[in-house]
């Protein structure tokens, strides 16, 4: 069964970093493209980061370039997603999700088949 859990959520102040996992159970990261996706209360889900492994291609939000980093360990079959220089709106819930692979991933919830169950990133002074 394909499982995708995530975790490192937690409290952040403004300006700290953090580092989230996904961890895929079931399947190889390597072969599918791996999006992180976030949602705030009251708010849609929209759409953070990709990397589409197999194709060498990544793809970021434009209000988290230069501020997030998505990553893998092949051998850990784990997809991260580096958060640096923290801000109030990066607060919510992050989730990962896993697509067929595509030379380029777009980070759109539909392309999307497989999903975690999301980890929390609150922030705060």
């Amino acid at each position: 069964q394909l499982r995708l859990v995530e975790s490192g959520g937690g409290l952040v102040q403004p300006g700290g970093s953090l580092r989230l996992s996904c961890v895929g159970s079931g399947f190889s990261l390597d072969n599918y493209a791996i999006g992180w996706f976030r949602q705030a209360p009251g708010k849609e889900r929209e759409g953070v980061s990709c990397a589409s492994i197999r194709a060498g291609s990544e793809n970021y939000a434009d209000f988290v370039k230069g501020r997030f980093t998505i990553s893998r360990d092949s051998a850990k079959n784990t997809v991260y997603l580096q958060i640096n220089n923290v801000k109030s709106e990066d607060a919510g819930v992050y989730y990962c999700a896993a697509s067929p692979p595509v030379p380029r991933c777009l980070i759109i919830t539909r392309d999307y088949d497989y999903w975690g169950q999301g980890t929390q990133v609150a922030v705060s002074s």
